[in-house]
């Protein structure tokens, strides 16, 4: 059985503007079992915040950081705590 997780990240460079955020909750409903939502961020970054099975976070995390995402990424920076729930589904905000 897996661990289940909260994963913050936030993404710098070229990420607004570009479907970023619409991406992302592609991508985490394409892995399956995430809850949690994809904010632009008044400076530039993008905020995603995901719930669910490690492994899932793990493969969100791996995608913002690769090369496949829409804009450019400069960096990510990520935090990993425990779940808070609250969440209904992935959401764009």
């Amino acid at each position: 059985m897996s661990e289940d997780v909260r994963l913050v990240a936030w993404v710098r460079g070229h990420v607004q503007g570009v479907g970023f955020r619409w991406f992302t909750r592609a991508k985490a409903l394409e892995i399956g079992g995430l809850s949690g939502f994809a904010l632009n961020v008044a400076d530039g970054r993008v905020q995603v915040v995901a719930e669910g099975a490690k492994e899932g976070c793990e493969e969100l995390l791996g995608w913002l950081l690769g090369d496949d995402t829409p804009g450019r990424v400069d960096g990510v920076t990520e935090i990993w705590d425990t779940p808070r729930g609250g969440y209904d589904g992935f959401a764009i905000r």
